[in-house]
């Protein structure tokens, strides 16, 4: 795919700061434009999607659903869509949760001023961009991960992971159904699945659930 002279770029973020920080130092450049911002995880891929956008970077803690959770969206149904996470997190989990959701690359705000138009660009010609540490992150899993014959630790399906999301988040099971455009009835059956799945009994250990993944904030 040929790279655009000016690329577009949607910015996600719940925190409005956090987007025109970023914004400054993106419009700055000569060859990137931030034309879309989103302030949670559904409004980002419904603009995503709807607007002309190269580049959208997403913040990996947000409402409704989570960067990662957007990504994977994303990537399912705009393949070609360059996506890079961001986050306050030098997280080993939520690094690899981000890759395998098909991010392009993980940007830590610490360093996002200096790190995020490099990244952008990486992106855009198809590299990768990951901070110095994540590096040997990955390069140690692999060797362990090649060692051990381990699996994905991962039992549950985006769309499980999407309800553990809202149940965490205090939605009833009715609200959960409006947001997710299906019925009750598919909304219980997914939480039975997934407290038989986890071997949980109820929203309190769903929820803990939900803070140790980075679906939620504590």
């Amino acid at each position: 795919m040929p790279i655009p002279l000016v690329t577009r770029i949607l910015v996600a973020d719940d925190h409005a700061l956090v987007r025109s920080g970023l914004r400054k130092v993106l419009d700055a450049e000569a060859d990137l434009q931030v034309v879309a911002e989103a302030e949670d995880g559904a409004e980002a891929v419904e603009k995503a999607l709807s607007e002309d956008v190269d580049l959208a970077i997403l913040d990996v803690s947000m409402p409704r659903l989570t960067g990662i959770q957007a990504a994977a969206q994303l990537h399912r149904v705009r393949p070609g869509l360059r996506v890079l996470m961001l986050s306050m997190h030098d997280s080993e989990q939520f690094l690899f949760e981000s890759l395998r959701a098909g991010a392009s690359g993980y940007v830590l705000k610490s360093g996002a001023d200096t790190d995020v138009v490099e990244a952008v660009r990486a992106a855009m010609r198809g590299d990768s961009f990951l901070y110095p540490s994540a590096v040997a992150t990955l390069a140690r899993d692999h060797l362990e991960r090649d060692a051990a014959g381990k699996k994905s630790f991962d039992v549950l399906t985006p769309r499980e992971l999407e309800v553990v999301k809202l149940i965490a988040e205090a939605y009833t099971s009715k609200e959960i159904a409006s947001e997710l455009v299906i019925s009750v009835k598919t909304v219980e059956r997914h939480r039975e699945n997934i407290l038989e799945k986890l071997g949980m009994r109820d929203r309190v250990e769903l929820t803990r659930y939900a803070i140790r993944r980075g679906l939620i904030q504590p």
